[in-house]
Order: C-alpha cells, then sequence, then structure tokens
C-alpha cells in the first residue's frame, strides 16, 4: 500500500513539472499596469522593467531586494538609462531578501500608493512562485499581470523552484505564513 502511495505521488510529481515546464510564461505585451515590480536575482529583469517604463506600460516602477549600498545612479549606469528615469519613475526597496519578503515589500508599496493593478516581472520559471507569494500579500482586488523574462536555467534550479513552488502552496493553503 505504502509503495503504491509513493507511486503515484511520484508521478503526480513527474506530471505536476512536465505541466510547469510546459507552462512557463512569456513576456506579456500589450497591458498597461498602475505599477511595474521586478524582484531582483536574474538576467533581464531590471532590463525588462526598464523597458516596460519607456514603453509607458506603466508610470512607476519598483525594484525590490535591492542590496545595501546600491545607488540609483549605480543602476542607470550599469542598465545605461538616464539618471532622470531613476530620480522621476523608479524605487529601490531594500527590505527584501528572498521571493516571500519581495511580496512584502511590494504589497507595502502598493498600498500606499493605491495601486489597483502590478505588473511582476520576473524570470519565466519563477513568475508563479512570486506571483503567488504576491497574490497571498495583497488584497485581491489588485490585479496581478505576470510578465515572464525568458531564461536558461538549469534543470536542478527548475526542479527546485518547482518543489519550492509546491511546499509553499501547500503551507499556504494550510494557512501557514499567509
Amino acid at each position: 500500500m505504502i509503495v503504491r502511495l509513493l507511486g503515484i505521488m511520484g508521478l503526480a510529481w513527474a506530471f505536476g513539472f512536465a505541466v510547469f515546464m510546459l507552462m512557463l510564461p512569456e513576456p506579456l505585451n500589450g497591458f498597461t499596469s498602475d505599477a511595474i515590480v521586478v524582484p531582483t536575482g536574474g538576467p533581464g529583469r531590471i532590463d525588462r522593467g526598464l523597458a516596460l517604463l519607456r514603453d509607458h506600460q506603466a508610470k512607476r516602477m519598483l525594484v525590490t531586494g535591492v542590496a545595501p549600498g546600491v545607488r540609483p545612479i549605480d543602476l542607470a549606469l550599469e542598465y545605461r538609462t538616464s539618471p532622470a528615469v531613476f530620480d522621476c519613475c523608479v524605487d529601490l526597496g531594500r527590505e527584501a531578501v528572498d521571493t516571500r519578503s519581495n511580496a512584502e515589500e511590494t504589497a507595502r508599496r502598493v498600498r500606499v500608493h493605491k495601486y489597483r493593478s502590478v505588473r511582476l516581472v520576473t524570470s519565466d520559471w519563477h513568475l508563479a512562485r512570486a506571483r503567488m507569494e504576491l497574490a497571498a500579500a495583497l488584497d485581491t482586488s489588485v490585479v496581478i499581470l505576470g510578465d515572464g523574462v525568458p531564461g536558461t536555467p538549469r534543470l536542478g534550479t527548475l526542479v527546485n523552484e518547482y518543489n519550492k513552488l509546491i511546499l509553499r502552496r501547500i503551507a499556504l493553503w494550510i494557512g501557514f505564513g499567509g
């Protein structure tokens, strides 16, 4: 009986992982939002957020999880963007250290500015969990648009992310850390 149960759980995990891989989100085009939020940690995220800002897809952008000591001018130079863009339209969040605290930091900013819609720009393989965390931290009336930045993660990274997604979803279902 236990062997069958473990076999069924293994098959369910493998099927879910296949769906996770096949459903990686793509960049979202043609939609505007009140704000863009970009968690640090992956290539192409900030570039994508700045491009959306330049294309007037939102008025402001929050980069969450910025290391202490990083100044707006440092990012402007690194991403070859006018410092004026960072002065007017980009906020740097320094409190977050992981996906969950990125969501909490973002939720506080959304409440302060009374945003009704947020575009979450993160790696395609990270978007499902980041969106789930943000939805748990936000009011249900806020629309979260997912914008996946294509990446080339290793298989181990994908397996790890999928396992984190499952475990965190279970934790939220049972009311832990929500």
